[in-house]
């Protein structure tokens, strides 16, 4: 049998599932973190998922409240946290990346500071109570409202090969072709910073513009059984294999002028050094400011809003992965 598994006020004993909220300080206020926590009736390791770190990403919220419905604990060989709403004040409150407290980008700090601004204090809170004790990280994310995507799982190198393998092992069941790692585990992402505690954490990326899609959602939903199966957490059949396509991250482009952005591209197309991928135009003297790229590669995601300042990311650029990226 499991051990019960607390997080809050919430509560599982082994062999049961409890839904409910669980009150997050964050200085100025206090916001209700919606979880379920599934309690296996069966030993195993521990496993969190969330979504809704950013507000207008639909998708994984979707699919994590769906999944957190269909788990049942006398099929779960350990324990499941869900957590759909991560952020709830960018979720219910902003419905962009960054939150209307104070105007933070959760993913770009963690793991937190419980003495800190309100998100990062938030961000805090979710790696003491949800973070801690876990044995694998699944995060959730989509293409935002104004955001063009293409599905990818994205995964980070820490230069421990045990721990690589099996990041990279998670990332491929999911049944998602596009797999793009990054060459070291730096940064303040939820998945970077879980990875430099030595647990094995992907990104998944599904869906754009802040589209509901029910069946993109059922999709991956599909993709996380395939997870919980290779952790062995349930006893469904991970996807079958997918060929993946390996990738690592070569540039991020963000705008250099405030302006009007009318880009020249579409995600998935390839491009090469110094290539034309839009322009921003001032709206003020017409002014043009073209925008380049500085590396060879693929784009997986980019703007597709109208207006933008310094600063705002265009597009994200991956090239092909080395062979072996344990090489590097």
């Amino acid at each position: 049998m499991t051990a019960p598994l607390s997080v809050g006020v919430l509560r599982a004993e082994p062999g049961t599932k409890t839904r409910g909220t669980v009150p997050a300080d964050l200085g100025t206020l206090t916001v209700d973190i919606p979880l379920t926590l599934v309690n296996g009736a069966h030993p195993g390791p521990r496993v969190l998922i969330t979504a809704g770190v950013h507000g207008g990403e639909f998708t994984g919220v979707d699919a994590a409240t769906r999944l957190a419905a269909l788990l049942e604990p006398g099929e779960v060989h350990g324990q499941v946290i869900v957590c759909p709403v991560a952020n709830p004040p960018a979720v219910y409150r902003g419905r962009l990346g960054v939150s209307p407290l104070d105007g933070v980008n959760i993913n770009r700090v963690f793991p937190g500071d419980p003495d800190g601004s309100p998100t990062e204090r938030l961000a805090a809170w979710l790696f003491t109570n949800l973070v801690d004790g876990a044995d694998a990280y699944v995060d959730l994310h989509s293409g935002g409202i104004d955001e063009v995507l293409t599905d990818f799982v994205g995964y980070r190198l820490t230069g421990d090969p045990a721990l690589d393998a099996k990041t990279a092992d998670l990332a491929g069941a999911l049944g998602i072709e596009d797999v793009i790692f990054g060459m070291n585990a730096d940064g303040g992402n939820s998945h970077a910073a879980v990875a430099r505690r030595g647990v094995p954490a992907i990104l998944v990326e599904t869906g754009q513009l802040g589209e509901r899609d029910a069946d993109t959602a059922r999709r991956l939903v599909e993709g996380l059984y395939g997870v919980l199966g290779r952790l062995g957490v349930l006893d469904t059949k991970p996807q079958d294999d997918t060929a993946i396509c390996a990738w690592v991250w070569a540039a991020g482009i963000t705008a250099e002028a405030t302006g009007l952005w009318y880009p020249e591209f579409t995600v998935g197309d390839d491009v090469t050094e110094g290539q034309v991928i839009g322009r921003v135009i001032d709206p003020a003297d017409g002014q043009e400011h073209k925008v380049h790229t500085p590396a060879t590669g693929r784009i997986f995601y980019g703007m597709r809003g109208l207006t933008v300042a310094p600063g705002t990311e265009l597009a994200a650029i991956a090239a092909p992965a080395p062979q072996d990226p344990g090489d590097h």
